[in-house]
């Protein structure tokens, strides 16, 4: 098993249920394919580095979970049609 790093960027247009929804939907897919989630930081609202849809802030979230090295690849094609998702990224930690 491989510790990897889910960051998920979530519209600021939404509210919490939504908001919940989505981090949810991320957390049941690391789970459908195995995974097993360690930890869930919220940052909170942040200013975007650029515009992204027309926002200039929004929600950002870090996933960590373990799992096989398959995973990363299903969960990336799956997060990406998450309804209020609007970035994401995975990432393999290697500190861990």
């Amino acid at each position: 098993m491989n510790k990897y790093e889910l960051a998920v960027v979530i519209s600021a247009n939404v509210d919490d249920e939504k908001k919940n929804e989505a981090v949810d939907k991320c957390k049941a897919l690391i789970e459908r394919f195995g995974g097993t989630v360690t930890n869930v930081d919220d940052w909170g609202k942040k200013k975007l580095a650029y515009e992204i849809k027309n926002q200039t802030e929004a929600f950002y979230y870090f996933i960590q979970f373990d799992a096989e090295a398959t995973v990363p690849a299903e969960l990336e094609s799956r997060v990406r049609i998450v309804e209020n998702v609007i970035r994401y990224l995975c990432v393999k930690n290697e500190q861990a």
